[in-house]
């Protein structure tokens, strides 16, 4: 399951690819370079949010050894 950071972050990197192609297609380096900074926000928001999930996911499991459910 994504949690909101990895949903987030997709979302910004499309957004950026979108930005990165209009701004080359039309000439546009300030925009081509927008998009190339929000994909890249979008990577790092994303690899976060998936970092996030694997910790919680290592929490859950300790407390559920510990509580001797496993």
């Amino acid at each position: 399951m994504w949690n909101d950071d990895e949903v987030k972050g997709k979302g910004k990197q499309i957004k950026g690819t979108i930005k990165s192609k209009v701004g080359k297609v039309t000439g546009d380096s300030d925009l081509e370079n927008e998009g190339e900074a929000q994909k890249t926000g979008g990577q790092i928001q994303e690899k976060f949010g998936n970092v996030r999930k694997k910790a919680g996911n290592a929490i859950e499991e300790a407390g559920e050894a510990i509580a001797g459910k496993r």
